[in-house]
C-alpha cells in the first residue's frame, strides 16, 4: 500500500514508512493511495464467516504487498480475539459492543493491531521505537494494554490531569515496564499539541525514533474497519440499509467506518455523535469549521475541539462539503441530554450504556425524527466503551452496572504517574533525559 499526505497528494510512502513515523513532514496525514475494492462475491459470503475471517478479508485488500497472508493472519487473530457482538436495542436500532477486550474499549483493536505491526517490522529493523500518545480518556488504556512488554518499544502516554475518570486513570498508571504515563495540566487539545510538536522537533527526533498511536497513524484505523464490515455481514440480509451512528471525538472512528465504505462496503450512511465539543455538526450545519479549546463533558473522550481526524473525512470527499453532506449527519448533545438518555435507555430496555454510547442513541431518535419514512433501515450505535468505566455517572443516576473482574484487580496494584505543566520545553527534557 502507498500513501500520500493530506496536504500533498504527490507524496508516495510505504505502509511501514507510514506506521513509523506517524506524521508526513508536511504536518498532513497519511491516507493511501486507493482503496480497493471488496469483491461482491466475498462479502455475499461474509454471513458464513467468522469476525477474524472477514476481518482478514479486509486487511490483506490493503496491506498484501507488505505483509505476507500468513503473518498478516497472525497478526489480525491476535487483534479480533474477542468477539463486538451486535446487541438489539429496538426493531430497527442495535448496539455495537466494541468493549470487550483487555481496557473495555473500541480503541483494543486499533492498540493492538498497532503493535503486532509494529512489533513485525521492528523484527526486520532490529530498532528501538519510543511511542508518544496523547489521550482523552480510552486510547491511552488500550494503547498501553496493547504495547505492554513488546520488545523494543517505549510508551509515554499523556492525559490531561484531572480529566479522565478512575477507573481511565488506573488503566494508564498501573502497567509500570515500558510504560510510563504523564498527568498534564491542561486539555486533551494541550496534551495532543505537545505530542504533535515533539514530532516535528527536529533535536528531538535526532536523538530519538519517535512514533504515534494515537488515530493519527494510519495503522490505528485499518483494523477499526473490520467492524463496520463484520456488522454489516450480520446484518446485510435483513436490512437494505445500514446507518452507522458513531460517538465522535478525535473522529478516527468515523473515519475507519467511511474508509471500509470507500472499499466497497455499501454502508447508507454515517452520523457523527458528539458532545458539547460541537466543531464537526457545527461545520456541517454551518460550512465554516471554528476550532476551539475543548470543553470537560462527561463523555470525556470525545472532548475534543479540533478532531485531527476530520481532514481524513474531508479528503476522502475531496473537501467539497455539499459531497460529504450526502454521507454524513452530524448532532450534538449536552450533559444533561446524553445523563437523560442513559436512564431512558435503562429504564425503557434494562441495557446500560456509558456517557458516549448516550450520544449515539440520542442521534437515532434526532435522526429518525428528521427522516421519518425510512424502510428496511437499521441504525449502528457504536458502544465505544464499557459503562464500569465511568461509575461517577451511574451512581448519581442510581443505575447499577457490572465490573469486571479485570478493573477490580486494577485497584490492587501500584499506580504511578509524573504530574507536568503544559509546557513544551519540560516535556523536551524530559523526553531527552
Amino acid at each position: 500500500m502507498k500513501l500520500y499526505s493530506t496536504n500533498n497528494k504527490n507524496l508516495s510512502v510505504d505502509f511501514e514508512t507510514a506506521v513509523f513515523n506517524s506524521l508526513p513532514a508536511d504536518k498532513g496525514l497519511y491516507m493511501p493511495t486507493f482503496f480497493p475494492q471488496i469483491d461482491k462475491e466475498v462479502m455475499a459470503n461474509w454471513d458464513r464467516k467468522s469476525f477474524p475471517e472477514i476481518a482478514f478479508d479486509m486487511a490483506y485488500a490493503l496491506l498484501k504487498d507488505d505483509i505476507s497472508a500468513e503473518d498478516l493472519k497472525t497478526i489480525v487473530d491476535e487483534t479480533v480475539n474477542f468477539e463486538a457482538p451486535l446487541h438489539q436495542l429496538e426493531r430497527d436500532v442495535y448496539i455495537l459492543e466494541l468493549f470487550h477486550g483487555p481496557s473495555l474499549a473500541f480503541k483494543d483493536f486499533g492498540g493492538r493491531f498497532m503493535s503486532r505491526i509494529m512489533a513485525h517490522f521492528l523484527k526486520k529493523e532490529k530498532k528501538e521505537i519510543q511511542i508518544l500518545v496523547a489521550t482523552s480518556g480510552d486510547t491511552g488504556g488500550a494503547v498501553a494494554l496493547g504495547f505492554l512488554n513488546i520488545p523494543g518499544i517505549k510508551v509515554t502516554i499523556l492525559y490531561p490531569k484531572g480529566k479522565v475518570s478512575a477507573t481511565q486513570e488506573l488503566q494508564l498508571t498501573t502497567n509500570g515496564n515500558n510504560i510510563e504515563a504523564i498527568a498534564i495540566d491542561g486539555t486533551f487539545d494541550d496534551c495532543q499539541a505537545l505530542v504533535k510538536t515533539a514530532f516535528h522537533d527536529k533535536e528531538l527526533n535526532e536523538k530519538l525514533n519517535l512514533t504515534s498511536a494515537n488515530s493519527i497513524n494510519i495503522s490505528r484505523l485499518i483494523p477499526q474497519m473490520f467492524y463496520y464490515a463484520n456488522s454489516y455481514a450480520r446484518l446485510k440480509d435483513n436490512y437494505e440499509n445500514i446507518i452507522f451512528v458513531t460517538p465522535s471525538g478525535n473522529f478516527g472512528n468515523i473515519a475507519a467506518g467511511i474508509m471500509a465504505y470507500k472499499m466497497g462496503i455499501p454502508i447508507t450512511r454515517f452520523i457523527a455523535a458528539t458532545n458539547s465539543n460541537d466543531v464537526v455538526p457545527e461545520y456541517l450545519e454551518t460550512g465554516i469549521y471554528k476550532a476551539r479549546p475543548s470543553i470537560q463533558t462527561l463523555a470525556n473522550a470525545m472532548d475534543v475541539g479540533n478532531p485531527s481526524n476530520f481532514v481524513r473525512v474531508l479528503d476522502m470527499f475531496d473537501n467539497d462539503l455539499e459531497l460529504l453532506k450526502t454521507k454524513l449527519t452530524g448532532y450534538s448533545y449536552t450533559d444533561e441530554e446524553i445523563k437523560s438518555a442513559i436512564y431512558y435507555v435503562y429504564n425503557t430496555h434494562s441495557y446500560v450504556i456509558c456517557p458516549h454510547t448516550a450520544t449515539g442513541c440520542l442521534a437515532v431518535t434526532s435522526d429518525k425524527l428528521l427522516n421519518p419514512d425510512q424502510e428496511k433501515t437499521a441504525y449502528v450505535v457504536l458502544a465505544t466503551a464499557h459503562p464500569c468505566k465511568f461509575p461517577e455517572v451511574f451512581e448519581e443516576l442510581r443505575i447499577p452496572f457490572d465490573e469486571p473482574e479485570q478493573v477490580a484487580q486494577l485497584y490492587k496494584k501500584e499506580h504511578k504517574s509524573l504530574e507536568m505543566k503544559n509546557s513544551f520545553e519540560d516535556f523536551k527534557k524530559y523526553l531527552i533525559g
